[in-house]
């Protein structure tokens, strides 16, 4: 898919066009190596120019799940969140490009990670993404993070959920996705 298609999502917000969304799948996790499993799964379908925004609160298992992709596209290399650094890239069956936003102050600050760029030369994690969603393209999945209130083992409710025209691309690639 090429720049403009993928970039008509900060676009399509300014013009109020209609960017489709949805929910792909909604999953349980038990503890944090059931998260990266269950992300390492998720891996084995993502391609050279996927876009995952991680979504949750802090402690949700953003991370975890980042570690999870990197597991599950073949990174043998440790993995931290790149907070400090903004980008961390490592190299599997897939380019991995790993940013966290978490600490930027303004969309303005997105400029000098060259988004367009990463997110063309390998798969692109983005935790806190949902911060930055306005300067994203429209073409991305967004999982959802969160820990059940309820549950007395703080287990994660994760949601995947698919946004822009790909979405029944995306459907196809997850079709009969079993963590």
């Amino acid at each position: 898919m090429g720049q403009i298609s993928r970039w008509v999502g900060s676009l399509s917000r300014q013009t109020n066009w209609v960017v489709s969304s949805v929910v792909l799948a909604s999953l349980l996790s038990e503890s944090p190596d059931h998260t990266r499993r269950l992300a390492a799964r998720l891996a084995e379908r993502l391609e050279s120019g996927d876009l995952v925004v991680l979504a949750g609160e802090l402690g949700a298992g953003k991370t975890q799940f980042a570690k999870g992709v990197a597991q599950g596209l073949g990174v043998v290399e440790h993995v931290t969140s790149p907070t400090f650094a903004l980008h961390q890239q490592y190299s599997g069956r897939e380019p991995l490009h790993h940013l966290d936003v978490y600490r930027l102050d303004d969309l303005a600050e997105t400029l000098d990670l060259d988004l367009p760029e990463l997110i063309d030369s390998g798969v692109t994690i983005i935790e806190w993404g949902d911060r930055i969603e306005d300067v994203l393209p429209c073409e991305r999945l967004i999982v959802r993070i969160a820990v059940d209130p309820d549950d007395p083992i703080g287990r994660r409710r994760i949601a995947i959920e698919a946004i822009g025209a790909s979405v029944d691309n995306w459907r196809a690639r997850l079709k009969g996705f079993k963590p």
